[in-house]
């Protein structure tokens, strides 16, 4: 029978519980064990898809077309885990669930209510994720005291009273603020989170407190006394440089070592050495590389986690530190854009919806083009390089996707073709992984050494194969589509130096261990771009021989 690990979260959100939970896992992993994590998230959304990106972040996808949230982003990342769509679970989906049950008759004319129907439904997901594992981490979103976290929290109140406190563990994620003014770090908001939890019925068994600073021994017998937890249960979750050195401070505290005490298990002794070794190549790099993500939600970096990691991945595959910088698409069609992109190795625009900053992605596109700077497009980073190719060098002035202008006379890029008449916003997209065949001699097939490949989608748009000839002519090489030559995926400028854009997300399958062959391509290619100029730029002696 599967373990399960609950990891809630007080004070204040967006205390890295997701983390975390991630951390965990991998510290389990490293020990032989076999190990699943969920979310659950209590706002009413049935899901995240058709949330803005500035209010919570980015749509991370599965390969069976689960819009989710992003921690199952960081869950994949630190750990091997095959999720799906019954790794995320949302108040919206239960509810929905539920009534869909009662209008069918299915309570057979009880009463439907929070206790029992909706925690056993909650408590019915858990337990659905955790056949063929040892342990199941589940994270409830939110911070204890909220209203909608309620029912949640009384799920997992439950599973200790039915699976025993030997298959069941709480960890709560706090916070242990340092206090400027007086130089001290500060318990009391700890005391008062734990002092809630234990309100709804639930003992943490190991607190993770989150600080700038680690906690003294004092400090630690403090908060273990108020808050009636073992000493060495209290760990120190202290602000790092990378969240991938999250799971090696863990380790140092033995979070692993209480949780197989607790939970009974038996395991091997943990080997973490690969992960220790990526956290020292990442800290260490031997060079560097600029990568301007050029996008338009670039104020909030959540909207391209998965993204933003997926280049430091290809960073670690070089032994180079990308540094990314943000550049709001709408910047670039203001005076002085060719100055500001000047300064960048690389270029990459990624997927995105609605037509604000379109025409700014199209304008770093034509520089990148133009002046042989590497370039990669994603999704709807694709679609722009289309329309600039179509508008810039085959002359087809007014060519654009029918998303932006439906009247266009050159619709390059038009709905998907079993989504026209769909105008629904949620699940109305290609989601989930689909495969592609790669064209010989492509940047693409070279980056992934094999023909043939599976990817994850989620665009409601697709490159008209009806432009494909004039396009070609032009040297815009489709090497990539799928098995049945019904749709586009790869695009390659030739005669540049590295040149794609690619409809699915290829950093929704990247990890530190294991960098995506896309992303290891463009800063490879980056890398030699910035040499290059390197170079080629006049030495002082040459720079003074010419001022004379």
């Amino acid at each position: 029978m599967a373990k399960y690990i609950f990891v809630t979260g007080g004070v204040v959100s967006s205390l890295g519980k997701g983390i975390a939970a991630s951390s965990i896992g991998c510290l389990l992993e490293s020990r032989g064990l076999r190990v699943t994590l969920q979310k659950f998230d209590p706002y009413l959304n049935v899901d995240p898809g058709t949330m803005s990106p500035l209010q919570h972040g980015e749509v991370f996808v599965t390969d069976d077309g689960a819009e989710t949230d992003l921690d199952l982003g960081h869950y994949e990342r630190f750990t091997h885990a095959a999720l799906t769509q019954a790794n995320n679970l949302t108040s919206g989906r239960i509810y929905e669930r539920i009534i869909t049950k009662e209008r069918r008759g299915d309570y057979l004319g009880k009463t439907v209510q929070v206790i029992p129907h909706v925690t056993n439904e909650i408590k019915a997901a858990a337990v659905k994720v955790s056949a063929g594992v040892d342990v199941v981490i589940v994270e409830i979103g939110g911070t204890v005291g909220d209203i909608e976290s309620l029912p949640f929290l009384e799920a997992i109140r439950q599973m200790r009273h039915e699976h025993g406190r030997d298959n069941t563990l709480y960890v709560h994620v706090t916070l242990v603020p340092w206090i400027a003014a007086a130089h001290e770090l500060k318990t009391k908001p700890t005391q008062h989170s734990v002092k809630e939890l234990r309100e709804i019925g639930i003992q943490p068994d190991m607190l993770l407190c989150r600080s700038e600073r680690f906690l003294s021994q004092e400090l630690r017998e403090k908060i273990a006394l108020f808050c009636d937890v073992n000493v060495e249960a209290v760990i120190t979750a202290r602000d790092v440089e990378s969240v991938y050195e999250v799971p090696l401070i863990f380790s140092e505290q033995g979070v692993d070592e209480i949780v197989l005490k607790l939970l009974r298990l038996e395991a091997a002794p943990r080997d973490m050495r690969r992960w220790s070794g990526m956290v020292h190549r990442l800290k260490n790099p031997s060079r560097e590389v600029d990568i301007a993500l050029v996008g338009k939600y670039v104020l909030y970096e959540d909207s391209y986690k998965s993204l933003k990691e997926a280049l430091l991945h290809g960073g670690l595959a070089h032994d180079a530190k990308v540094n990314i910088h943000w550049l709001d698409s709408e910047r670039l069609l203001e005076p002085g854009k060719e100055e500001i992109l000047a300064t960048f190795d690389g270029i990459l625009v990624p997927g995105g919806f609605g037509t604000r900053g379109v025409d700014g992605m199209i304008e770093a596109i034509r520089y990148a083009r133009e002046r042989r700077v590497p370039y990669f497009g994603i999704c709807l980073g694709m679609q722009a390089l289309v329309i600039e190719f179509a508008r810039n060098v085959c002359g087809l002035a007014d060519a654009h996707s029918t998303e932006f202008d439906p009247a266009t006379p050159h619709r390059v890029i038009y709905k998907l073709r079993e989504l026209t008449g769909v105008d629904g916003m949620g699940g109305t997209m290609r989601l989930g992984a689909y495969p592609c065949l790669l064209a010989a001699g492509s940047h693409a097939h070279r980056a992934y050494g094999q023909d043939q490949i599976s990817e994850r989608h989620r665009h409601r748009y697709e490159f008209n194969r009806e432009f494909e000839q004039a396009l070609g002519e032009h040297g815009l090489r489709v090497t990539g589509c799928t098995p049945d030559g019904i749709y586009v995926e790869i695009c390659e400028i030739e005669d540049h130096p590295w040149f794609l854009g690619c409809q699915f997300h290829p950093e929704f399958k990247s990890r530190p261990l294991e960098p995506h062959p896309l992303f290891s391509a463009f800063i490879g290619a980056a890398l030699k771009c910035r040499q290059e100029r390197s170079e080629a730029r006049p030495r002082p002696a040459e720079q003074m021989s010419h001022a004379d």
